[in-house]
């Protein structure tokens, strides 16, 4: 048992060593973009903008061109384009560069909504046909009715003063009752003689 263990670990371990060397030219030559999607808002509410960020990074040898970023998640019945392209193109990502590109969408409707992930095109290397990928996907997400959000986090300042105005009765009556009784029953103060 323990020397099946050390062989597959052996083996492991010159799988390793070996395959870099065998492939670190044909991968190191070209082109290789990690792409991620992600909303810079912490709530997403119905009216109010949302800013989706784009980060591509060529982590690849070589520069990746032709770089064509779409997103379709965003459908116009149910979201309105405030700032940005949904379709950005860049000609060129040099080797370990990368790109930033932002968006402003406002949500028209609340409820769950799947936000997924937005598609990349490039062309890895000279000559190659055009790559594929994907964007990390953010998955099924609330949005916010304008009304719970101001519930859950306006200042409440109208609510407070309702509250004053409907509790003064209650503290003002008995102060006055007290007060008139004081007056009442209270022996007058001795009066100061003046010489």
């Amino acid at each position: 048992m323990e020397k099946v263990f050390v062989c597959g670990i052996a083996l492991l371990l010159c799988s390793l060593f070996v395959s870099p060397a065998n492939s670190a030219e044909g991968q190191q030559s070209q082109a290789k973009l990690l792409v991620s999607k992600f909303f810079l808002n912490q709530y997403i509410v119905e009216g109010h903008d949302l800013s989706v960020q784009y980060v591509l990074y060529n982590v690849g040898g070589s520069p990746a061109t032709n770089v064509i970023l779409t997103d379709e998640t965003f459908p116009g019945n149910d979201f309105e384009k405030v700032v940005g392209i949904l379709k950005a193109k860049w000609d060129k990502i040099p080797p370990g560069g990368n790109v930033t590109h932002s968006v402003v969408m406002r949500p028209l409707n609340s409820g769950y909504f799947n936000f997924t992930a937005a598609q990349v095109t490039y062309v890895p290397h000279d000559g190659a046909s055009p790559q594929i990928g994907f964007t990390s996907g953010l998955g099924e997400m609330a949005i916010m009715s304008h009304r719970e959000y101001d519930r859950r986090f306006s200042s409440h300042v109208f609510d407070w003063l309702l509250f004053g105005l409907m509790s003064a009765p209650c503290t003002a009556i008995p102060f006055l009752l007290y007060y008139s009784s004081k007056k009442k029953y209270e022996p007058p103060a001795p009066k100061s003689k003046k010489h």
